[in-house]
């Protein structure tokens, strides 16, 4: 079984803050998922100037979220940054205290979702340049379900498993997949 991702539980506003801004999440993503890189490096992949990654990229610092690696600098000009962590965690209810810890986490939540929504987008609008086994074997459904909030965190917890179970790495022919999992009670009569 693979090891326990190292984690980074969020507990302060200014964390969320921090990541609450698009070009940060993204290139926090870019280093988790790809590796180390430099500033230059990102902001070619990101479409952006080398100066606006370097200043995001010492906020993403500043907080803990990312480091510099001088180990991977083949001079003394390049500055290479890794990822401290492999994820990122917390508890909204945590965060449900004063109205600033509440803003903080919603607008956190908001540029989660907005991300997430982004990747999902790209999947749908790119499916034609997939191979069809692969298109075939993505899904993307939704259930409504009757829980008690005991069922609810019973079943956030049995998929938590089912998922640590499937970070084993790489094997032939493996790609990287998203697994986004939206667990949350809706009011009756909501659509």
């Amino acid at each position: 079984m693979a090891a326990e991702p190292s984690t980074l539980r969020l507990t302060e506003p200014a964390q969320m803050r921090a990541l609450a801004h698009p070009l940060r999440l993204r290139l926090l993503g870019l280093l988790r998922a790809d590796g180390p890189a430099t500033a230059t490096a990102l902001s070619e992949r990101l479409g952006v100037s080398p100066a606006l990654a370097s200043y995001h990229l010492r906020q993403l610092a500043d907080r803990g979220f990312i480091e510099e690696a001088p180990d991977l600098a083949r001079d003394g000009k390049e500055r290479w940054w890794r990822s401290s962590h492999e994820r990122t965690s917390w508890s909204t209810v945590e965060f449900l205290d004063s109205p600033e810890r509440v803003a903080a986490e919603q607008a956190f939540g908001r540029e989660i979702v907005r991300a997430q929504a982004n990747h999902a987008m790209e999947w749908v609008t790119g499916t034609h340049t997939w191979p069809a086994e692969w298109v075939d074997a993505a899904d993307m459904s939704d259930w409504i379900l009757e829980l008690t909030p005991e069922e609810l965190r019973e079943l956030r917890d049995e998929l938590h498993e089912v998922i640590a179970r499937r970070r084993a790495g790489r094997h032939p022919g493996s790609e990287r997949v998203a697994a986004v999992v939206h667990l949350y009670p809706r009011r009756r009569g909501t659509k």
